[in-house]
């Protein structure tokens, strides 16, 4: 029996959590990629399979280091490269031996896309009742928007989030962050480990439908309370929080930082930081309600007090105080930040041709089994020949789907 501490200690002989489950990707720019690069870090055996010609269009974004795209080499770390034609009788003969082995295929393409290849659920099925098929998309697989195009910025754009992004009387702004296209990634990698728990239990899988667009409703928890009991659309409030204030940013003599002051606590810590005894005392500032009823009026009174001081100066003393803060920083200072240092979040994946490739770390901190720290996104088709020849799949077959170019594989 383990005791306490065998249970926060890493175990170096401990597997990873989804070691032994193999994942077929076919995906395209962000969501199923994403998705099985959570999976990936959790163990699992994760095979993308791309077209031999180009590729996951990511690969064909900038900037690119020696000619592979850099941001593929971070989303696609801690997987294997296959390169096949889907559309080829060779190339679909080869993508359903592996499914044969598999326990996932994952994939993002256009709703009725991978039906018309005949490798839609029912097809896979037919080859291997276990695979939990996960399907992400702009729209869903179904409904008048299902045939649509759907990238992020409209997901963004019709689920409400650019709605309220920016600031009052602003243009229109969308998250910086494609933040549907991860979300739904999200989505998708949890909705397969439950899955797996449930075909574990009763041997067969299930598919699973993700999309963007629901992926950015579901984050609308304010929004939703605000208008299911009171009718009210919430609008954009820059940085401002949509019931509770101040919880907001705040212009300091030298930058900007972030001030959440929504308890009585931390209320009362910012007033005697900042010396304002009489907001205090007011009983119109008695409580996060009533501050954001006001909270024009009181972002001049902190403002007139937070831009006498530097950012330093005041994280310190807020932080003194008791009172959650922090600067705006820029993705140069997050990079390089000493915290995230310290807790080892970045890390260098070996690639064959580059050398040591930086990635951010996962932020799935397991005590016993920590994330998978593997390889750097591969080259296209890197492993075909291997992984092939691995699953059992017929010499000419790997022979027919494979060319020299392919054959480059990394370790």
């Amino acid at each position: 029996m383990s005791t306490p501490a065998d249970q926060t200690t890493p175990d170096a002989d401990a597997r990873p959590p989804l070691t032994g489950v193999t994942v077929l990707e076919v995906g395209v720019f962000m969501a199923a990629p994403f998705a099985a690069m959570q999976l990936a870090d959790l163990g699992a055996r994760v095979v993308k399979v791309e077209d031999p010609r180009s590729g996951d269009p990511v690969r064909a974004s900038g900037p690119f280091l020696d000619g592979e795209s850099s941001p593929y080499l971070r989303l696609n770390r801690n997987k294997e490269s296959v390169a096949l034609d889907l559309k080829s009788p060779a190339g679909k003969a080869a993508f359903l031996a592996l499914v044969r082995e598999a326990d996932v295929v994952i994939e993002n393409l256009r709703p009725g896309a991978m039906a018309r290849l005949g490798l839609d659920a029912a097809g896979i099925w037919a080859v291997n009742p276990r695979v939990v098929y996960a399907s992400g998309s702009g729209w869903g697989q179904d409904g008048p928007l299902a045939p649509l195009p759907g990238l992020d910025i409209m997901a963004q754009a019709r689920s409400g989030i650019m709605s309220i992004t920016g600031t009052p009387g602003g243009e229109p702004v969308k998250v910086g962050v494609p933040v549907c296209d991860l979300v739904c990634g999200l989505y998708l990698s949890l909705a397969v480990t439950a899955a797996l728990r449930e075909r574990d239990r009763t041997g067969v899988g299930q598919s699973i439908d993700v999309s963007l667009f629901e992926a950015g409703v579901s984050l609308a928890v304010w929004e939703a309370g605000k208008y299911f009991a009171t009718g009210e659309v919430g609008g954009p409030l820059g940085s401002a929080h949509q019931s509770q204030a101040p919880y907001q940013a705040f212009q300091t003599a030298d930058g900007w930082v972030t001030i959440g002051a929504n308890t009585p606590n931390t209320w009362a810590g910012l007033c005697r930081t900042l010396d304002m005894a009489v907001e205090l005392a007011d009983d119109g500032y008695a409580d996060a309600s009533r501050r954001h009823a006001r909270r024009g009026e009181l972002l001049d009174v902190i403002e007139a007090r937070t831009r006498t001081r530097t950012t330093d100066d005041l994280l310190s003393a807020l932080g003194a105080a008791g009172v959650p803060c922090a600067p705006i920083n820029d993705y140069g200072q997050v990079f390089t930040d000493q915290h995230l240092a310290t807790r080892d979040f970045f890390w260098d994946a070996p690639h064959p041709a580059l050398g040591p490739v930086r990635q951010i770390g996962s932020p799935m901190r397991l005590s016993r089994t920590p994330a998978v720290r593997g390889v750097a996104g591969p080259p296209l088709g890197a492993d075909t020949r291997a992984v092939l020849t691995r699953y059992g799949v017929p010499a000419d077959v790997v022979d027919a789907v494979t060319t020299p170019r392919q054959e480059n594989r990394h370790d």
